[in-house]
């Protein structure tokens, strides 16, 4: 409202854009009753959705406007002549379907009508000069990867509240409890916050419980009928009501509308060129039509670092992907989807040993749920499994960056089960499979993968998976004690990977080598290896292997009592995996950290570390391996004995409330920690991590572009939770949130400054 006021004021033409149902024309009547007493004349509705011939547009507005037509000139003058010296708002709703007839009588009476200003509602701009655009964004919902919030505190979002309201209007009585919550918040993320279909679905309570209501979404075009017998037929049903948006676009535009349902969440141009081109959909033609969707409210677009990307909601995938099975057309796409998604994900492979890692990564995790749905379709479309293996086996190096070690593994093991011919794709994903069990030190499964990895590499003569099942196999050794073994075997699989040529297998069994060098107490040994990866690292720009070696430099120095060494080695480490976010690596340089802390007598700062590792080896199924877990028990032991058990455990759980970059930056010592725990009944004790991480952004001045940017996540996404955290803090600015983080930060200063006294006598 605050925002279409302004622009009101500064631009004499605004549209008032979005998808269909999402509340233009209730907007814009909210918005025209409020500014009314400013227009001397008026305000003046005409509703064009019933209107079919563009010859009729200035008659119709006419006709609004009480003219009554007794001269022979062109209506079009007359209305112009009519409006020239009146001070009046005309809001023309629904324009979408007249959009050219609308941009040339807007414009032309703009032109000579000085004291005219138009509110138009449209699902896509009018295009002309002057012309200001809101996008009506649906109503806000819970956030579906976040717990639920108390039933009482559902009804801050507006999607909840409208649900409640009209289920009260058919059902008296009819209120959110903790019994319906889940369920209520269900429906509004399936129904992706749109008011229509809120409003369609709350009515369908005089029949359905709201169990059942959510059960039978998945058919929501048939459930989702009978809205007010007052509204437009096109409003009377969610399926009508994009039937409609699907009428106004043309035939291409309707086509690729189809073919773009099979992409999960968002996806960018390069991939709709290719998965949605065909005989006769052009590549050339698609950047056209998406922006054509654009346009028209159908497709939405978010700002990306990587660039622009697209995405449907949920309601208009869905019609989308009905409208591709109808043209029988459904698995053409799905397959020219997956291929695309295994061409992508084994270029990304092939190339990831290089400086662009940090941009392959982004890319793949901006990919995730459309590389899901490209595993899915091969684990359920027959004949497609040995796709699934490559895709999933490709990915070896994401799962662990990201430590999705146990999505991994899923995929793996279930693409195993169903593809059991003798392949080299076989060969790779068994060996992947034992790696990513190996570094969950969940050892037993992965030795018969190796055994079978091995077996097959050598049936087959293939001499990469050879030497890749041959230094896992080392791996295994190495992390069940067998220390003489794995170092025989990683020698064997590194002179192997030097034979084939592969840098990556080499760098990774460097690394694994002078691990167990440093095991076995040859830092000489370990040190050698450590300054070869690292050479090797400098020359070709690589950052991924470059922080795993200057950790285990670091471990190596530990192990000697090199404390000074160690703790500038791992924060050396830590700041070269900062950009990747390599979850495994940052829990382990953090453990390091905790280690030299606790041994120089700053045992508050090791336990906030010790909690700061814990949620990133939660995370990742994981838990310190080797003899880092008895490392790990000295540290915490020193620790809690010299802090009292309280101090200890509130120490711990305010590093374990840290998000992953506050952590960073504390263990790098950027910056005092600044996620203060709260009591109970805090307001900061409903913030989630990732919420109190864009609290503290707003709070440096970031707008939400710049927090998208600098967290990688999508602008929507960044609004969205500024929303939540400004629903949950009861604020109406950004400025309150700014002056509350800082309250917040002082208070924990204090506290923490406090305790660091007393802990230290100082």
């Amino acid at each position: 409202m605050a925002e279409s006021r302004r622009l009101l004021a500064s631009s004499r033409l605004v549209t008032f854009t979005g998808v269909g149902g999402v509340g233009k024309t209730r907007l814009a009547l909210r918005v025209a009753s409020e500014v009314g007493r400013a227009f001397a004349d008026g305000t003046w509705l005409v509703e064009l959705a019933g209107l079919r011939d563009a010859g009729l547009l200035a008659q119709t507005v006419a006709a609004a406007l009480g003219i009554q037509e007794q001269s022979a000139r062109w209506p079009l003058v007359r209305l112009s002549e009519y409006l020239a010296d009146r001070q009046l708002l005309l809001v023309l709703d629904n324009c979408e379907h007249l959009l050219d007839a609308c941009a040339m009588l807007a414009d032309a009476l703009l032109r000579t009508c000085p004291r005219l200003r138009i509110l138009a509602t449209s699902r896509q701009a009018l295009g002309i000069a002057g012309e200001s655009i809101l996008l009506v964004p649906p109503l806000s919902v819970p956030d579906p990867d976040r717990p639920l919030p108390p039933a009482e505190a559902l009804t801050r979002y507006e999607a909840a509240r409208l649900f409640a309201e009209r289920a009260a209007a058919v059902l008296p009585g009819f209120a959110i409890t903790a019994s319906n919550a889940a369920a209520v918040a269900r429906i509004c993320q399936r129904l992706d916050g749109i008011p229509l279909a809120i409003e369609l679905a709350a009515v369908r309570l005089q029949a359905l419980s709201v169990d059942q209501l959510l059960a039978r979404l998945d058919d929501r075009y048939r459930l989702l009928t009978n809205g007010s017998r007052a509204a437009l037929p096109r409003q009377q049903t969610l399926r009508a009501m994009i039937d409609w948006s699907f009428d106004l676009c043309s035939a291409q535009e309707r086509a690729l509308w189809a073919r773009a349902s099979v992409f999960a969440e968002s996806f960018d141009l390069e991939a709709s060129e290719t998965v949605c081109s065909g005989d006769d959909l052009p590549r050339e033609s698609v950047f056209d039509l998406v922006a054509g969707l654009v346009e028209k409210s159908i497709l939405l677009r978010e700002e990306h670092p990587s660039g622009v990307r697209y995405r449907l909601l949920e309601t208009i995938r869905q019609y989308g992907r009905e409208r591709l099975a109808e043209s029988g057309g459904e698995e053409a796409v799905l397959r020219r989807h997956r291929d695309y998604y295994l061409h992508r994900v084994e270029q990304v492979a092939a190339a990831w040993f290089g400086p662009d890692q940090e941009a392959w990564l982004a890319r793949l995790r901006l990919e995730h749920a459309n590389l899901r749905a490209a595993l899915e379709f091969c684990l359920t479309e027959p004949g497609e499994a040995e796709a699934g293996l490559r895709i999933a086996a490709s990915l070896w190096f994401y799962w662990i960056a990201t430590g999705l070690l146990s999505e991994g593994r899923r995929w793996l093991d279930l693409a195993l089960e169903l593809e059991t011919r003798p392949s080299t794709a076989r060969a790779v994903a068994l060996w992947v499979d034992a790696y990513l069990a190996i570094l969950q030190s969940d050892i037993p499964p992965a030795l018969p993968l190796l055994r079978d990895s091995q077996a097959l590499a050598e049936r087959l003569g293939d001499p990469v998976a050879l030497a890749w099942s041959t230094q896992v196999a080392g791996m295994a050794a190495m992390f069940t004690d067998e220390l003489a073994n794995a170092a025989t075997l990683l020698e064997d699989a590194l002179a192997r990977h030097r034979a084939n040529d592969d840098r990556i297998g080499t760098l990774d069994t460097l690394f694994y080598l002078a691990s167990v060098a440093s095991m076995l107490g040859d830092a000489e040994r370990a040190a050698a290896l450590c300054e070869e990866s690292l050479a090797i690292c400098e020359t070709h720009g690589e950052c991924w292997f470059n922080s795993y070696m200057l950790w285990v430099f670091s471990l190596t120095a530990w192990r000697q009592g090199d404390r000074g060494r160690a703790f500038a080695l791992a924060q050396a480490s830590l700041r070269k995996t900062r950009a990747l976010s390599e979850r495994l690596v940052i829990a382990l340089d953090i453990e390091v950290l905790a280690w030299t802390a606790a041994a120089d007598g700053n045992y508050q700062r090791a336990a906030y570390l010790l909690g700061a590792a814990q949620p990133i080896w939660q995370a990742m199924g994981a838990s310190p391996f080797w003899d880092l877990a008895d490392h790990h028990r000295a540290c915490e032991t020193s620790t809690r004995r010299a802090l009292d058990e309280k101090t200890f455990q509130a120490a711990f759980r305010h590093g374990a409330e840290l998000t992953l970059d506050q952590a960073i930056a504390y263990a790098l010592e950027e910056k005092a920690v600044s996620a203060r725990p709260s009591a109970p009944g805090d307001p900061a004790a409903a913030l989630t991590r990732r919420e109190w991480e864009i609290a503290e952004l707003i709070a440096e001045g970031l707008s939400n572009r710049e927090i998208a940017t600098k967290l990688v996540i999508a602008q929507r996404t960044a609004e969205n939770h500024v929303e939540h955290i400004l629903t949950k803090l009861g604020f109406t600015s950004r400025t309150q949130i700014a002056a509350w983080v800082a309250e917040q930060i002082a208070a924990w200063v204090a506290e923490h400054r406090a305790a660091s006294t007393t802990c230290t006598g100082q």
